[in-house]
């Protein structure tokens, strides 16, 4: 899954970090909740079904 404005390194690190850092502050009973708002917010951003499905297609491999 390559494109033209992918994040560099440094970049994947800092949205991890971000993430991380909102997932430990909203703690593990609206962990859940989070992630799906952070999903369908994305989903809209990108504005384009099948290339959603396709995010979570990779992101199910190797689970």
């Amino acid at each position: 899954m390559s494109s033209q404005n992918a994040l560099t390194i440094p970049g994947l690190e800092q949205v991890y970090d971000q993430l991380a850092t909102a997932i430990d502050a909203v703690g593990a009973e609206k962990t859940e909740l989070f992630l799906v708002k952070l999903a369908l917010m994305n989903a809209n951003a990108l504005a384009d079904p099948a290339l959603f499905q396709a995010h979570i297609d990779a992101a199910l491999k190797d689970l």
